[in-house]
């Protein structure tokens, strides 16, 4: 469970940082991590095109300079987009400086006022700085569907289980997510509007 949802000391620890969004409303945030890649990316966006579902993709810079095309086409599809940092850096193994820095060279080619650090993973002083800058992201619910210890089945029990009003969900649009993302992605989506959950886009200041 520390894992799927984050509990509550850490996120008072990062009070500044948004892990759940209108509490009262039964709405969920779909967001996507890591991507995009030509792999995996357009797979998404055609089953959530399926389904009439709009989502917020955090996007690794690298990639977005690798691939300009198709982050434009997640935007072209009504998708918002975030920074996720240029090379995936985790915040608590690198030095301030360099972490901040690798966020704005990132931030030249997605040009978004949301912020995921990866892994959910910063210092404070990280997060006092960013936060001037971005809306800082985390999350309510993280699938585990990069997990080789799960199978899509147990991915999706994982929505099932943690997903609650306002939960910002977390999948990942990467190779190493795919088999169990594929699984239970549209299956999640199936279940999640069944029960009456309605979805949304992340905006700046939520």
């Amino acid at each position: 469970m520390f894992i799927e949802q984050p509990p509550l000391f850490y996120r008072v620890l990062f009070p500044e940082c948004v892990w759940r969004l209108h509490r009262k409303r039964k709405c969920v945030y779909l967001t996507f991590d890591d991507g995009p890649i030509p792999e995996i990316t357009p797979w998404v966006l055609d089953t959530l095109d399926h389904y009439g579902v709009k989502a917020t993709f955090f996007c690794v810079g690298d990639n977005v300079r690798k691939y300009p095309e198709l982050f434009e086409e997640i935007k072209r599809r009504g998708h918002n987009v975030g920074n996720h940092t240029m090379n995936h850096l985790q915040g608590i193994k690198v030095t301030s400086r360099r972490y901040l820095r690798n966020v704005l060279e990132a931030h030249r080619y997605i040009k978004s006022p949301l912020f995921r650090p990866p892994h959910g993973l910063l210092r404070w002083a990280q997060a006092s700085v960013l936060r001037e800058h971005f809306t800082i992201v985390m999350y309510d619910l993280v699938t585990r569907d990069y997990s080789n210890k799960l199978t899509g089945e147990q991915v999706l029990k994982n929505v099932k289980r943690y997903t609650r009003k306002g939960s910002i969900i977390v999948f990942h649009d990467s190779l190493k997510a795919e088999k169990n993302m594929k699984y239970a992605l549209p299956r999640a989506i199936e279940w999640l509007q069944s029960k009456g959950y309605s979805f949304e886009r992340i905006k700046p200041q939520e």
